[in-house]
């Protein structure tokens, strides 16, 4: 098929979309197909694969200096992109994208605009999974446990001692819609909540701030129907930050999962049930923490799951045997079952 590849973007996790991109770049030549690789950021420029992965992924997420510079006129070249004589004649773009401008539902939309194909979930799990608020009520409406939470808008008014009292210390806060732990605090007093909330505020127009649980952080991956073996993310030190999840040897992971087998079968079942409800199609990667009393606490569902050599979706389907090429085929053949 004539695949075009959609990689780097314009969010916070561009780097890590990169690394994401080379991957799936690997994978759809050795099945044979014919791949144009774009990067919405040149918008209907055609450019060299060299020019457009020759960012590789840091230890820290970009600047807010360098995300503004980033986004700024840029945003407007997305739609210049799809729009452009990049896309014609392809059967399917394959989704190599993460965070804001990718993975909450704006490329979908223009795509389907467009006319093209493409992978993964539609407009509107998309956006629904990546705005963190919305998600959280989806999980309670289905009856899925997750941390309480308050969201804020930026010109709400609030009470950093209200917080304390309601939710306990330490707390955590995060930007509403950044994935990959980006502008993510976990603060112990007023003054590193206040710093939290003003830091979260400056990636995103609405903060979460959330009771924190201390538990084991692990995750499960949804491909083509069915839930793969847990996987349990253990850092070295601290938590699951940026560096820790796109540095090699920070982190151990533990596939599957060293679990009571009851328990691991009720993540997979409770997985199922977030994606449906989150309304998902044909792949995702559903976030817990499991509590010592093996209480479950469904974090977020992540509908473009990374696809670097560090990343979980793959981990967790080679546990039962699939490559990472099969696993790159079966996203394609499942998207186009949308389509059918």
């Amino acid at each position: 098929m004539n695949i075009a590849l959609i990689t780097g973007g314009l969010s916070s996790e561009r780097e890590v979309a990169l690394s994401s991109g080379r991957g799936i770049l690997k994978a759809l030549r050795n099945l044979g197909h014919n791949v144009s690789v774009i990067d919405p950021v040149f918008g209907s420029e055609k450019v060299s694969e060299d020019v457009i992965f020759r960012d590789m992924v840091s230890k820290e997420y970009p600047t807010l200096e360098k995300l503004k510079s980033l986004q700024g006129e840029n945003a407007r070249k997305l739609i210049e992109c799809v729009n452009s004589p990049l896309f014609d004649n392809t059967d399917i773009a394959f989704l190599g994208l993460h965070g804001k401008f990718g993975e909450d539902g704006i490329i979908q939309t223009l795509l389907d605009l467009r006319g093209v194909k493409y992978t993964g979930s539609g407009m509107r799990a998309s956006a629904f999974a990546m705005d963190k608020d919305i998600s959280k009520t989806v999980f309670q409406a289905a009856g899925i446990l997750t941390p309480e939470w308050i969201a804020l808008n930026r010109q709400d008014e609030y009470n950093i001692k209200e917080f304390l009292r309601i939710f306990g210390k330490p707390l955590v806060v995060k930007p509403n819609d950044e994935g990959s732990t980006v502008g993510l605090t976990i603060a112990s007093d007023e003054k590193e909540l206040e710093k939290g909330i003003r830091n979260a505020f400056s990636y995103s127009d609405k903060v979460l701030v959330e009771k924190y649980v201390k538990g084991r952080e692990i995750t499960v991956a949804v491909v083509d129907g069915k839930a793969y073996p847990v996987i349990e993310i253990k850092p070295k030190d601290g938590f699951y930050d940026y560096e820790h999840k796109y540095t090699k040897g920070r982190t151990e992971y533990i596939c599957p999962a060293e679990i009571k087998p009851a328990v691991a079968e009720k993540a997979k079942e409770i997985a199922m049930n977030a994606f449906t409800a989150s309304g998902c199609e044909v792949y995702a990667r559903v976030d817990f923490l499991l509590t010592q009393d093996d209480e479950l606490y469904c974090l977020e569902v992540n509908t473009l799951p990374g696809m670097t050599e560090l990343s979980l979706v793959p981990m967790a389907v080679k546990s039962e045997g699939m490559g990472f090429d099969a696993l790159i085929d079966t996203v394609i053949n499942a998207s186009l079952k949308k389509y059918a």
